[in-house]
């Protein structure tokens, strides 16, 4: 059974921090019971992040048929995470409760109009949660409250979807934030971090 669930990375952007081209990635998950996507990207530019010069690779033009997705996860809701939810309208975004309240609520926090784009059906999450046997969602605080992870056991252990608990290897290799503890402690198999192009791999 666990063998049929994959996890594909996918390049959406890139945006220049201190001075280094960070990718940045969404994950699709291939199971049985259904297409998860975790995280949307961006597919527009916006003058709040001008200033990290964004260059666009969208979802749109990356032959994926996005009606095809059954179920949306925010790992958590900078702008850089979530600028593709509205190419999902209809089709549940879940998302922990205190990242959707943050989101809304806290000046400076993303940019609120991609959060709360037309036709958002967003499933609020306290804690951890089942999404499909063998797919579910933790809670990580450290990068925001909010933060949550998606580990998918198969065969050969827990992949993790890490989004920004970490955004470079060291923070694995070192952790220092509950979220980042937490991804240590499953002893994953790999893990998959929004900005780097391989995953980090548990043996190092």
């Amino acid at each position: 059974m666990t063998t049929a669930i994959t996890v594909t990375p996918v390049r959406v952007a890139t945006l220049l921090a201190e001075d280094e081209r960070l990718p940045v990635y969404v994950h699709l998950i291939e199971h049985p019971d259904g297409r998860v996507l975790v995280d949307t990207g961006m597919t527009a530019l916006h003058p709040a992040v001008a200033d990290m010069d964004p260059q666009l690779e969208p979802l749109t033009e990356k032959g994926i048929d996005l009606g095809s997705i059954t179920a949306v996860v925010n790992t958590h809701l900078h702008f850089d995470h979530c600028g593709g939810n509205h190419l999902f309208a209809g089709t549940p975004v879940y998302v922990q409760r205190q990242e959707l309240a943050d989101a809304r609520t806290r000046d400076d926090y993303t940019i609120r109009e991609w959060v709360d784009a037309p036709g958002m059906t967003y499933v609020e999450v306290d804690g951890e949660f089942e999404l499909l046997p063998g797919v579910r969602l933790v809670p990580a605080p450290g990068h925001t409250r909010g933060s949550q992870i998606v580990v998918v056991e198969t065969d050969a252990g827990p992949v993790v979807i890490a989004g920004d608990s970490a955004v470079w290897f060291g923070e694995l290799d070192d952790p220092t934030t509950e979220g980042q503890r937490l991804i240590r402690s499953l002893q994953p198999h790999q893990v998959w971090l929004a900005h780097a192009d391989e995953p980090w791999p548990a043996a190092s």
